[in-house]
């Protein structure tokens, strides 16, 4: 028995249940590969979608980033129905957890992540003659998510061996590192990584794609502050603790908006310090 077939996991969904996120991106998928099956001849619909290793010279061809993850190998169908058995099983539940919108979202962005992943490592390994296509990056991402959100979910490796998510996640984790190392083949294990740790990170955040925006922008805000040269201040010293006090409260209020915006939840913990920190001063004022 494996996890869709347990008790506690199944949904009332109706005799006609709404339309999903993950029901289209398995549609859009299965189409586009019949459709380069009737057309290649023709137009090689593959080609064309595929992430090519030497986009950074050409970045008006950006939109291979998304379309890259909606193309399979053409020569057998076993690459499209792998992704999208895996996306059936795991995409439901995390879809049915974060909404159809945020999975969209987060699914797209994870299938860039992992397509930008991939390039990089074409980079630093000075080659550029080679493509990208499939869904597996994106597909990882979600099986990452499934397995932060139900570490403990018994599943079945091949439909027979039941192991639970936890050690699934260990075993491709593994297998992806051991053959990046190994130059990886035919299979593309450095955007399995990509998408798995964008995956990861995108559930410790709390599924919230604007806080993990947020925390991004703010890392690199303080990276590039760091690297200013330090401003020596002389003279009126009340001056400066009203530029510091004005600074602080307008962080708070930042914060204070952002929670109003997207809940407690969505905060870093730099942020719940700096609320801390500025409710101790509060206190101590009216001491």
């Amino acid at each position: 028995m494996g996890f869709q077939d347990r008790g506690y996991y199944r949904r009332d969904e109706g005799f006609a249940p709404e339309w999903s996120a993950v029901m289209t991106i398995i549609v859009a998928n299965v189409a586009l590969w019949v459709a380069n099956l009737l057309a290649a001849s023709e137009f090689p619909i593959t080609s064309f979608l595929a992430l090519k290793g030497d986009m950074f010279s050409r970045p008006w061809e950006c939109w291979q980033l998304i379309t890259y993850g909606f193309a399979h190998d053409p020569r057998s169908p076993w690459h499209l129905v792998f992704n999208m058995v895996a996306m059936w099983f795991f995409g439901r539940e995390v879809e049915y957890v974060i909404g159809r919108g945020r999975f969209l979202r987060f699914y797209f962005s994870a299938v860039v992540i992992a397509g930008l992943a991939w390039l990089l490592s074409l980079q630093l390994g000075n080659s550029q003659q080679a493509y990208l296509i499939g869904a597996s990056g994106g597909v990882m991402a979600v099986m990452a998510v499934f397995i932060w959100f139900y570490p403990r979910q018994t599943v079945l490796i091949w439909g027979i061996l039941p192991v639970p998510a936890w050690a699934l996640g260990i075993l491709y984790f593994v297998s992806d590192v051991q053959g990046a190392a190994g130059g990886g083949g035919n299979v593309a294990h450095v955007a399995h990584l990509g998408g798995a740790a964008f995956g990861l990170l995108y559930a410790w955040q709390g599924h919230n794609m604007s806080s993990l925006t947020e925390q991004f922008g703010e890392t690199f805000s303080r990276w590039t502050a760091s690297r200013r040269g330090m401003k020596i201040y002389r003279g009126d010293d009340d001056r400066l603790d009203t530029e510091d006090e004005g600074s602080r409260q307008a962080e708070v209020d930042r914060i204070l908006e952002k929670i109003s915006r997207s809940g407690e939840a969505s905060l870093t913990s730099q942020e719940r310090d700096t609320l801390t920190r500025e409710s101790r001063r509060i206190k101590q004022r009216r001491q």
